[in-house]
């Protein structure tokens, strides 16, 4: 059983999610909060899998509380695609964000892939997402990207690039698993949680160029 948390000032939404999540055998909504302080609170003493949070609330928004979290996984919600507080969200460590009028099947999928450990933002979406926002972030000397071997740098970029660890392999010539091993290292070296913040990683260290930054 998944174990959900929903968060969100808006009563009607919690209430409409609550009613499609509450439809599913293997997920449960086990807590509601209306702000990201009232949600800190909540899961201080309730044992929660995945956070569904507002990213504008008031008290304490959604960024500042997914930066908070530690434990459950975090989806934020957002009104449009490509929200620079999504963004924010992301690289504050959120698995991902979905649009609030997101279909019933997709929110449920979507909950699921979190839970399994994977990022529900696609990797091509977040580039998107990282072109329109990342000029706005220093390219920042990352000690961590020294730890990589040589192959693990070029796994990490690849997966910036926006491949699936299928056509990584196919790329590098070697079998899947080799590649989500290659890939696990990365995380663990660098601390990273999951494909989403990889990117995001890559971006700041330099090994990945926007396309609205001049390269040199």
């Amino acid at each position: 059983m998944i174990r959900v948390m929903l968060v969100d000032d808006q009563e009607l939404l919690r209430a409409g999610f609550r009613m499609v999540l509450g439809a599913q055998p293997d997920i449960e909504v086990v807590a509601e909060a209306g702000d990201g302080e009232q949600a800190l609170a909540v899961l201080r003493g309730t044992e929660v899998d995945v956070v569904l949070m507002d990213v504008r609330m008031p008290r304490m928004d959604g960024v500042e509380a997914a930066a908070r979290i530690r434990g459950p996984k975090v989806l934020i919600l957002t009104t449009f695609d490509l929200d620079e507080y999504a963004f924010a969200a992301v690289k504050a460590g959120a698995s991902g964000f979905l649009l609030k009028d997101v279909p019933p099947a997709d929110l449920v999928s979507a909950i699921r892939t979190v839970h399994a450990g994977d990022a529900v933002v696609a990797p091509r979406t977040l580039r998107r997402m990282l072109d329109r926002f990342a000029a706005h972030l220093p390219t920042e000397d990352l000690p961590g990207v020294a730890e990589l071997t040589p192959r693990e740098r070029e796994v990490l970029v690849m997966v910036a690039r926006g491949l699936s660890n299928l056509e990584i392999a196919a790329g590098l010539e070697v079998a899947e698993g080799t590649v989500k091993t290659h890939l696990g290292r990365v995380l663990a070296k660098l601390g990273l949680r999951d494909r989403a913040q990889a990117v995001v990683y890559a971006y700041e260290a330099g090994l990945i160029v926007p396309a609205h930054r001049p390269k040199g």
